[in-house]
């Protein structure tokens, strides 16, 4: 499951792993993992969702890495095929960043994505 052509969906970085075990340890109520998704909207047409949840949708495609579950939305498994997913802090902010293979452009502040599904 989470594997589409045998490879995974999406990769985390150890910074990604590391701050999503932070997240889950310090939640009050449990979490199953961290769920992506991608919203229309932003002046580039499309936007990461990201959530943590503590129920995953059981239509998600599941990827499993060291100990941390990421679910994705069936209808996102296209447009984050072969994407990493990492965590990243610099002075003004810490944020998960992606790196998706299937971006085309960002609008200037990077908040809003074009991406076309990935040929397989």
């Amino acid at each position: 499951m989470g594997l589409f052509g045998g490879m995974p969906v999406v990769k985390l970085t150890d910074a990604a792993v590391a701050r999503l075990k932070a997240i889950a340890a310090g939640s009050s109520t449990p979490i199953a993992g961290l769920r992506l998704g991608l919203d229309k909207g932003g002046c580039a047409g499309m936007t990461y969702k990201i959530e943590m949840v503590s129920e995953p949708d059981p239509q998600d495609d599941v990827v499993e890495q060291d100990g941390v579950k990421v679910f994705i939305a069936p209808s996102a498994t296209l447009y984050l095929l072969g994407t990493t997913v990492d965590f990243r802090t610099d002075k003004m902010a810490s944020t998960f960043v992606f790196e998706n293979p299937n971006q085309v452009s960002a609008c200037g502040c990077g908040e809003s994505v074009s991406l076309e599904a990935a040929k397989v």
